[in-house]
């Protein structure tokens, strides 16, 4: 006998979006104490560089961890489900900048040796195709694959 839970794409989209929606709270709740989270520093210089240093060190890692557990409650209890895919594809692109912009931290050896940041980077990938798929599936609810 199949177990309900996983006979339509209703529930499937939930499983995905509570998975993601755990881990966006997880790493966004180690932000908000200091030295707590591995991607930290990184996430501080990125930010720096891509508000052109606009935006203290301090402020700007409470505000990543703000974004990020906002993700996670949207996505956790998927609800304002665009808005949710929306904030979380955008983070995650941003997530790929460091690869380019701090290169020297994200590799040993561009781009066949990453760092052990590079491949925390290099797993969201995993990440922007479960996001894109539950954003085309909200786009498109009565569509079958």
């Amino acid at each position: 006998m199949k177990n309900r839970i996983f006979e339509n794409k209703t529930s499937d989209n939930h499983i995905l979006a509570f998975c993601v929606g755990l881990v966006y709270l997880w790493f966004g709740l180690l932000k908000f104490f200091p030295g707590k989270s591995p991607a930290e520093q990184l996430a501080q210089e990125t930010i720096a560089l891509l508000t052109f240093d606009l935006i203290p060190d301090s402020i700007s890692i409470i505000l990543l961890a703000i974004w990020e557990v906002i993700v996670a409650a949207l996505l956790i209890t998927y609800r304002w489900k665009k808005l949710a895919l929306n904030l979380a594809i955008t983070h995650i692109i941003l997530t790929f900048t460091p690869l380019i912009m701090l290169s020297q931290k994200s590799f040993v050896w561009a781009p066949t040796q990453p760092t052990l940041l590079g491949q925390y980077i290099i797993k969201n990938i995993l990440f922007i195709g479960v996001l894109l798929v539950l954003y085309r599936r909200v786009q498109n609810p009565k569509k079958e694959d």
